[in-house]
């Protein structure tokens, strides 16, 4: 029988924790426990989790500082009461793979760690990703929906393959505009918005109300992966 993926809950509140736990190992994952930072890293180093839940408030250290520390041993995913929009982009540039706020809701929370198990299982994102009834294939450079190929300017596909390269996970406005258009872009958002306004109308069923492509407000987009959206 194959282990259960650890996922390692850093967290000062014990209720908290004890909720996350309820929840992580109701649905079949084994969960670890560390209220401060200098705990964490140790857990992280012993137990080799497979996604770290992170709460950024911690007694001896920032949390901030720990997503650099934890990166590259688990995936990341930040939970936090901070909803300041620069702490999320932070997060984000510093390596964290998502951020959720509190309050929260526990499906969308489990959602977020099947993302993270995903990709922390596979490594390297999938060659053909499916989302809703469009179909990215990252090899051949390829957008279909249905059975019609979609044609993308190359700003467009950049944008879009950026996302599908780690779906399911916000990836903040910056390092789009970094990756896609250079970095000294990484300020012209306005670019980012018109080429997400132009996937929409291409891709989406309904492009006023998006199902796949989703702004995460004041922070980045997420593709959203998986058949029947």
């Amino acid at each position: 029988m194959a282990a259960q993926p650890k996922i390692l809950i850093v967290e000062d509140d014990a209720h908290i924790r004890r909720l996350l736990r309820v929840a992580i190992e109701r649905a079949g994952y084994a969960a670890g426990e560390a209220a401060t930072a200098r705990e964490a890293l140790s857990l992280a180093d012993i137990d080799k989790p497979a996604v770290v839940l992170l709460d950024l408030g911690l007694p001896d250290r920032d949390g901030l500082e720990l997503i650099q520390l934890l990166r590259g041993k688990a995936s990341v995913i930040v939970v936090s009461a901070r909803e300041d929009t620069a702490e999320k982009v932070a997060a984000l540039d510093l390596g964290a793979d998502d951020y959720l706020t509190k309050p929260f809701d526990t499906e969308e929370l489990l959602a977020r760690v099947r993302a993270a198990l995903r990709h922390h299982v596979t490594g390297d994102s999938a060659a053909v990703v499916t989302t809703g009834d469009v179909e990215i294939d990252l090899e051949r450079r390829r957008v279909r929906r249905g059975d019609e190929d979609v044609h993308l300017t190359p700003k467009e596909y950049d944008v879009l393959a950026e996302l599908a390269k780690r779906p399911d996970r916000v990836i903040g406005h910056r390092q789009l505009l970094r990756t896609v258009w250079g970095p000294a872009h990484e300020e012209h958002i306005d670019y980012l918005r018109i080429v997400v306004r132009n996937l929409r109308h291409k891709l989406e069923t309904d492009p006023a109300r998006p199902r796949m492509l989703i702004n995460e407000l004041g922070v980045g987009y997420r593709l959203v992966a998986g058949e029947g959206l």
